[in-house]
């Protein structure tokens, strides 16, 4: 995703302009079908309801006979697609209302569909990001904080790296290219703070699991 996808708007995903000399790196915001299984475990769920009507269906078709069993199998089905198709009506709501930002001095995260917030964490307050890659290239950007920053967990969530709660880490979840969006906030935060960034390092790992550190200082 470019820059110029949200120049619709003239300042997108940024509650105030940006002072002279701060510019923008890169904006985007979460694929849905990512989104739906990082932050729901979707094809968890599906995987669940098809095993389901699998058992069901063949228990019942031994049974009662193979009518009974067809219809088993298909409530199951019906059920297992009606929650799929919540969960994914739910990410895409949730991504169309995210733009990550990552200027040259901050990243700025518009999050929240009711309520939205925007949070905005100076380069200098970051002290690492870990990258979790998924095959296609989408993966997730988990910011850990410097000194005593806290976050309410909830309050951030599906925007927060999974199961770290006594010290939330904001995340730039089931974004494209995501690489590529690592090595932009590494160049950022090298030029911003005057630190030596360490290479990325290519690895299968899921997404929302570390795989590489990129330290700010």
């Amino acid at each position: 995703m470019t820059d110029d996808d949200f120049a619709v708007e003239s300042a997108p995903g940024l509650a105030k302009r940006l002072p002279e000399g701060e510019t923008i790196l890169w904006q985007g915001a979460p694929r849905t079908w990512p989104l739906a299984k990082a932050a729901f475990a979707l094809h968890w769920i599906i995987a669940y309801f098809a095993v389901l009507a699998i058992w069901r269906g063949i228990a019942l078709w031994t049974e009662r006979g193979l009518v009974d069993g067809i219809g088993a199998a298909v409530w199951y089905v019906g059920v297992g697609a009606a929650a799929s198709a919540v969960i994914l009506l739910m990410s895409w709501v949730m991504a169309r209302a995210t733009i990550y930002t990552i200027t040259s001095a901050r990243v700025v995260m518009r999050i929240g569909a009711a309520l939205t917030i925007s949070l905005n964490l100076p380069l200098k307050w970051i002290l690492s990001a870990d990258l979790g890659l998924s095959a296609d290239g989408t993966g997730s950007i988990s910011l850990r904080l410097k000194g005593d920053t806290r976050f309410a967990y909830l309050s951030l969530w599906p925007h927060i790296r999974p199961w770290y709660l006594r010290q939330p880490q904001p995340t730039l979840r089931a974004i494209p290219d995501a690489k590529r969006v690592a090595e932009t906030l590494a160049r950022a935060a090298s030029q911003a703070t005057g630190a030596i960034v360490n290479d990325l390092i290519d690895t299968d790992q899921p997404a929302d699991l570390p795989s590489a550190a990129i330290p700010a200082e």
